[in-house]
């Protein structure tokens, strides 16, 4: 069982983002201490981490499997978070 972490960053993305979706990302968030590597997640080419696509949404995220915590450190529409 991996413990989820939230940056400051993805705190106040989260806070940005409409109720429905939020929701939503709260689920799959929560879903990622069972499997930190479900099939939907890609992993990201050049950075330490990965990004998993809910909706319009991308939650990005890195995993330390030696203490297993899953930090997410964005959470941002996808015409933006790769900026």
């Amino acid at each position: 069982m991996y413990k989820i972490e939230l940056r400051r960053q993805a705190n106040k993305d989260f806070k940005d983002i409409p109720s429905d979706y939020a929701r939503l990302i709260s689920k799959h968030i929560d879903l990622l201490e069972q499997n930190p590597r479900p099939t939907d997640s890609k992993k990201l080419k050049g950075d330490v981490g990965y990004s998993m696509r809910i909706g319009v949404y991308r939650v990005l995220y890195e995993i330390d499997d030696k203490m297993q915590l899953v930090t997410v450190y964005r959470i941002k529409h996808r015409r933006e978070v790769y900026r």
